[in-house]
């Protein structure tokens, strides 16, 4: 009885060794996987957990509202808490090159197309909804998806067309800003000193960064103001006709003169690197995506914001194209308008006044600018953070991401200096370098938005779907019109014809490969057409 004891209490001392080293082991494993876990999320996240922002009740369930699968009842507080993102994204919609494309659509066009620049914000809108969308469902940006979704190559490529896009894009900006100080400065500032400036603002929005997210959007808040309130003051001084104006938006009209500027109207609206941008924007605010019913009402609150932020846009693009189309429609003048020589066209059709003209053009016009220019910087960190997986601090992408826009702009001021023709056809090339780039933002977004994989129960339904795809494909075809006017135009000689011919191809294949690769073209679509084909062999 004593050995059989000893045997026992024996194998009870090797049972509690074998379960304390497997606890042990358990207790590693677990400390490892919680700091992979947390590795994963300082690469992940667009916002680190203390930047971001805690919503009222975000810790407390709402009485008798179960949040893990119900919507919380509506707050004007929350959705108060949840307003910031819509605004900053809405500021591409105001950038210089917007309001060039607006002007020059009001002198040359009139009020004709205010009803497609109302239909235009409206599909910019959609797919603004749809990065928001993907931000909030999966609590990552759309170019961290992308990093995941395809292979290295492509990866990469898709890279290098946003950040190409994004230096298009910031040149326009950086050169609209310095205009704006040229202008206030009565031609003192010349547009290279004016460049440099401008550049400053990028460590203006790092200052304004450490103090949190909020102090940056009240920023916006005031720099959108300040457009709004120069604007709607031109617009009340210059007295556009009412009738006209209510006539443009609710009747489509359409000419073969007004064709180019009606492109143009289209083509601003969706900015390549203001998809990438949104989708990391939204995540600055704090929602547990455990939730089904905290992530709902997330995209609720941010669907009502950013429609108000467009809406005010809309407003905004508005009054610069009624303002145009009232001084310089039909006028001689009207072919020639553009950025550098508006304010002075202004000035002589309607004199001083109280605060000269010009200067609230200037002020109007500097406040898109530096706006802009800040976003595009912010837009930089997540676009390069997210294809590339760097691990840098702040600062240093923001920094390097501004000389990535800041040097080419600066050796563009210098070439160019203030010639208003060879600014005009800088302003061509930069509109048809952010052109090209369109389908590579709209196509990884509308195949990530479907997938129930990466979505998944927030992914879209099949009529969102193909109203979606109806929308970037009229906005590619839009763009592809004007690629094929701008260089049948421009391209002369055998040995260019055949680069261009080449690149085409090139870009062609891309195009078709993103969609092949990852699905995105809906597959009714491809039955009906395959179907069709059948039909017509037989």
């Amino acid at each position: 009885m004593n050995v059989e004891t000893r045997d026992e209490e024996e194998s009870k001392e090797d049972d509690n060794r074998n379960n304390k080293f497997d606890e042990a082991n358990r207790l590693l494993q677990s400390q490892s996987r919680s700091s992979l876990s947390d590795e994963e999320d300082e690469d992940e996240n667009a916002f680190e957990a203390r930047e971001k922002i805690l919503i009222v009740g975000e810790d407390e369930e709402s009485e008798g509202v179960d949040s893990r699968t119900n919507v919380p009842p509506f707050s004007w507080k929350k959705l108060w808490l949840f307003t910031g993102p819509g605004f900053l994204m809405s500021i591409a919609f105001l950038d210089p090159g917007n309001l060039e494309g607006d002007l020059q659509a009001g002198a040359i066009a009139g009020y004709s197309l205010l009803w497609l620049l109302m239909w235009a914000t409206i599909m910019g809108l959609l797919i603004q909804l749809l990065s928001a969308r993907i931000g909030v469902a999966t609590g990552r940006h759309l170019a961290e998806l992308c990093r995941e979704e395809y292979p290295k190559w492509a990866s990469l490529l898709l890279w290098l067309m946003a950040e190409l896009a994004l230096i298009g894009a910031d040149i326009q900006e950086v050169i609209g800003s310095a205009i704006a100080i040229q202008i206030l400065s009565n031609g003192h500032v010349p547009i290279w000193a004016g460049v440099l400036i401008t550049a400053f603002d990028c460590f203006m929005f790092l200052f304004l960064e450490n103090y949190g997210v909020r102090k940056l959007e009240a920023l916006f808040a005031v720099l959108i103001a300040t457009m709004g309130l120069s604007f709607a003051w031109m617009f009340g001084d210059t007295n556009p006709s009412g009738k006209d104006l209510l006539m443009g938006i609710l009747v489509p009209r359409l000419s073969s003169k007004t064709i180019r500027q009606a492109v143009g109207v289209v083509g601003c609206v969706i900015m390549p690197h203001n998809v990438f941008l949104h989708s990391a924007l939204v995540q600055s605010r704090k929602i547990d995506p455990n939730k089904k019913g905290k992530v709902q009402e997330a995209l609720n609150y941010y669907s009502i914001e950013s429609s108000v932020a467009l809406s005010i846009s809309f407003m905004i693009n508005l009054f610069v194209t009624t303002v145009f189309a009232k001084g310089f429609y039909g006028t001689k003048q009207a072919n020639s308008i553009g950025l550098v020589n508006a304010g002075q066209y202004l000035q002589d059709k309607y004199g001083g006044g109280v605060f000269p003209i010009l200067y609230i053009w200037g002020i109007g016009l500097l406040a898109a600018g530096q706006s802009s220019t800040i976003t595009g910087t912010y837009a930089g960190q997540f676009i390069m953070g997210g294809f590339l997986n760097l691990r840098l601090k702040k600062w240093l992408r923001a920094v390097i991401t501004r000389s990535f826009a800041i040097v080419p702009t600066i050796i563009v001021a210098l070439v160019f200096k203030t010639s208003e023709a060879s600014l005009d056809i800088l302003n061509e090339w930069l509109n048809v370098l952010q052109s090209i780039q369109i389908p590579f933002a709209l196509i990884p977004l509308l195949t990530l938005v479907a997938k129930e994989q990466v979505m998944g129960v927030f992914r879209i339904g099949p009529v969102l779907e193909r109203v979606a795809w109806s929308v970037a494909a009229l906005v590619m075809m839009i763009n592809g019109y004007l690629l094929i006017d701008f260089f049948v135009s421009e391209v002369t000689g055998l040995l260019f014809g055949l680069v261009v011919a080449t690149g085409t191809v090139a870009y062609i294949a891309f195009i078709v490969y993103l969609i092949l690769h990852s699905g995105a073209f809906p597959s009714d679509w491809i039955t009906l057409i395959s179907k069709r084909f059948t039909f017509t062999g037989n």
